[in-house]
């Protein structure tokens, strides 16, 4: 399987430019792959001052967009994160689309930044199951939700192959991006497809450095601190076999009582 990683940079109050850019990469990247991602909120970057009138609905023209990208080069998207209008609030959600076309899923970010105070532009998602997307049980995540173990557990407990996270995460949490998303990949038997974007805001740069992990905590590619599109080739059944050898999901316990309490 063929994945690229679009690792665009990002202008600050560019929600046009940010948009025909992003979408000519994308062009570019399905021509010759099976599935590609885009970093999140890469229409609008961080500049949420406007969001209510640049969110976009699941039904309106740049989803359209997207959605004949997929059909007119058979590749499945998972087009990074968009300010979605959904029963009349917005969310940051990941759609996904076969290489039909077709929406198949939406995830919408769970997990909120309190430090940028997402909660005041954002709905928060409440809905993360996996997903079969053209063969490949897919889970999405969002930047932050990197942060939460259980949150990744889950979803390979759910049979998830591949876990996505587009995101925006600066250069100066670099590590903790370096970190999280191999423990991420590695203690859940996963691939995983972290996609962050460059260029600033407010002065602050973004890391960069997509990457994709496979679930011994091997790095298939990995990009750099500039514009790139990243193209790595994945084996799913590397899934099957690394569970054979050792799968640690199987010795999760759902059950642990509290000391101290009765059985």
């Amino acid at each position: 399987m063929k994945i690229a990683l679009v690792q665009m940079e990002i202008k600050e109050r560019n929600c046009a430019g940010n948009t025909q850019h992003g979408l000519a990469l994308l062009k570019e990247a399905a021509k010759q792959s099976d599935l590609v991602i885009l970093p999140e909120i890469w229409t609008t970057g961080y500049s949420l001052g406007h969001l209510a009138e640049e969110a976009v609905t699941l039904d309106g023209p740049l989803v359209k967009t997207l959605c004949d990208i997929a059909r007119e080069n058979q590749c499945s998207l998972l087009p990074g994160s968009l300010p979605i209008r959904k029963n009349g609030r917005v969310y940051n959600m990941i759609p996904a689309i076969s290489k039909e076309g077709k929406l198949v899923h939406e995830y919408g970010k769970v997990h909120l930044f309190g430090m940028f105070e997402e909660e005041k532009f954002f709905a928060p998602g409440e809905s993360f199951d996996t997903f079969d997307l053209d063969g490949v049980r897919c889970g999405s995540t969002i930047c932050y939700d990197l942060r939460f173990p259980e949150f990744y557990r889950y979803l390979a407990l759910q049979g998830a192959q591949l876990i996505v996270c587009p995101a925006e995460w600066p250069a100066r949490r670099g590590d903790g991006f370096d970190l999280l998303s191999r423990a991420r990949a590695f203690e859940n038997h996963v691939f995983l497809a972290a996609v962050n974007c460059v260029g600033t805001f407010k002065g602050d740069p973004f890391y960069g450095h997509s990457r994709v992990i496979d679930p011994l905590n091997r790095m298939i590619a990995e990009g750099g601190d500039g514009e790139e599109i990243i193209y790595a080739e994945i084996d799913l059944e590397r899934v099957t076999q690394v569970r054979k050898n050792l799968n640690a999901l199987n010795d999760v316990r759902f059950t642990v009582r509290k000391p101290g309490e009765a059985k």
